[in-house]
């Protein structure tokens, strides 16, 4: 979470809105945000509702959840997925804004000189 703290602001200049998904129940989860500051939203799921929902791996012998960064675009589908392998294994920043940038210059919301296809 340290990395997308650093670039948080590049996330938001880009108009996405990072969104951290846990394993920890309610209280203990906004204690930790509060305690860390995050400049996200983040959201319990002690039930892995929305693990689920994303397909999401669980690996016991990893002590949990592995690492999964999807982007989903402004109509709500899936446009890019990684799941990771091990804790370490997630994508650098600039590989997801680099996909943040491809996205929103072919969408007129985000570039007003992309054709309107919406």
């Amino acid at each position: 979470m340290a990395q997308l703290r650093q670039d948080h602001p590049e996330f938001i200049k880009r108009r996405a809105q990072v969104v951290v998904i846990g394993p920890e129940a309610g209280p203990a989860f906004e204690k930790y945000w509060r305690e860390k500051d995050l400049p996200f939203i983040g959201l319990p799921d002690p039930k892995a509702s929305v693990l689920k929902l994303y397909g999401q791996e669980v690996n016991l012998f990893k002590l949990g959840r592995m690492p999964a960064q999807v982007i989903v675009d402004i109509n709500g589908r899936v446009r890019f997925v990684h799941y990771g392998h091990a804790m370490s294994d997630i994508p650098a920043n600039q590989e997801l804004l680099a996909l943040l940038d491809e996205l929103n210059k072919n969408h007129p919301v985000f570039n007003p000189a992309a054709p309107n296809t919406a």
